[in-house]
């Protein structure tokens, strides 16, 4: 990166046009910044992966039309501004993660400017556009992602390294402005005001989308709530009486887990909570409802599914929990591997085992309770209660 910025500040002219692209450019980004600084600053609050801020749509443009060193210059002070601004706020970012953005910015705008390089010697064309922003979206998203893992390589996951698939779109969608303004910037500059209202409509829509998920979502675990969980499972209900069939509901307790917050702290124990809620999102189908009910339980709503295949799926879970090995850490920053965790399941059914959701959800909350008096480490079924508080 130095090397390629050294040769093109020896190689490369600044001309008189090249500073007026640089200060239209670093003025745009600086207002659009200060124009929606409150709304970044929630979004990066409420981020649980790699921040995506806007600054590519005034980059990308800086990649092709300006010097490389130039370019480097343009990412130096937008973000020289955007860390100004953070630490001037609330929510401070530490000064090694602004450098670090911005190294990964310069690599990525050095990336599409070469691309450009290559294929447009014909001039800007729709292809060398779309090309340059496939070489800055891969090039970003491979340092960022390297740079996180490397931080964190014991708690590293794709989604926490890549981000999710939300945040590459919106990604992309700012390099799709960006290539809208490489179009306008050498015929009509002056139009790319145009871009703010936009732009601002996205981060608005953005934090809105975040807020919404924040409202339904349990943080912890990135499962559903108790109270969304409720309110999509009456949904349910009331869409079985109408349209006839069942569901399975399934009650998770996990067994002796005070035990795991005494012995090793409640940081343990989140983390313990995350790997159970993972197993269960990811054994359960897209439609069906995952939720965190409280503490150390869980539940899901498994729709269209009879007692014996909820219960076969139960078995599975409870299997599951049984063979995972977390790595996490205790209260005093020790590695720590907790393994051998069980859950009691409970399970009923609708309209089987009760004809509204709170008279189903009794019946697999005894059904955990009988669990739990037979040995824990079980699914039991609802209709097996009788039998197996007897033994």
């Amino acid at each position: 990166m130095l090397a390629l910025g050294s040769a093109s500040l020896v190689q490369v002219p600044v001309t008189a046009s090249h500073w007026g692209t640089f200060c239209l450019l670093a003025i745009l980004a600086i207002v659009q910044a200060e124009a929606t600084r409150r709304i970044e600053h929630q979004r990066r609050s409420l981020s649980i992966t790699p921040h995506v801020n806007v600054t590519s749509v005034w980059l990308f443009p800086g990649a092709f039309f300006l010097p490389p060193h130039l370019a480097a210059l343009l990412v130096i002070v937008i973000y020289g501004h955007l860390g100004y601004r953070s630490w001037s706020g609330i929510r401070h970012v530490t000064p090694h993660r602004t450098v670090a953005n911005a190294t990964t910015m310069i690599m990525s705008s050095f990336a599409a400017g070469y691309t450009e390089h290559l294929i447009g010697h014909n001039g800007t064309t729709t292809y060398s556009i779309c090309a340059a922003g496939l070489a800055f979206f891969l090039m970003n998203t491979l340092v960022t992602g390297v740079g996180l893992y490397l931080a964190t390589p014991e708690e590293a996951t794709a989604k926490s390294c890549l981000g999710s698939w939300d945040d590459n779109i919106l990604e992309l969608s700012t390099l799709c402005f960006g290539g809208l303004l490489v179009a306008t910037l050498p015929h009509q500059p002056m139009l790319m005001v145009l871009i703010f209202l936009p732009l601002y409509v996205l981060q608005r829509s953005t934090l809105v989308k975040q807020l919404e998920e924040l409202a339904t979502t349990d943080q912890k675990t990135q499962l559903l709530n108790a109270v969304t969980w409720q309110n999509a499972a009456i949904r349910e209900v009331s869409r079985v009486e109408r349209e006839g069939g069942s569901f399975g509901a399934l009650m998770i307790d996990l067994d002796f887990f005070k035990r795991i917050n005494d012995n090793y702290g409640h940081l343990a124990g989140d983390d313990v909570l995350k790997a159970v809620a993972a197993l269960v999102k990811s054994e359960t189908r897209q439609h069906d409802l995952a939720g965190r009910f409280g503490g150390e339980e869980f539940v899901a709503l498994l729709a269209s599914s009879t007692k014996d295949e909820a219960i076969a799926i139960a078995e599975r879970i409870r299997k599951l929990v049984s063979e995972l090995v977390i790595n996490t850490r205790n209260n005093e920053g020790e590695p720590v591997v907790i393994e051998n965790q069980t859950a009691s399941i409970g399970v009923a059914e609708f309209p089987r085992d009760g004809s509204t959701l709170d008279e189903v959800m009794a019946s697999a909350d005894a059904a955990v309770y009988a669990a739990k008096r037979s040995g824990r480490n079980r699914v039991v079924g609802s209709p097996a209660l009788d039998a197996v508080m007897a033994g």
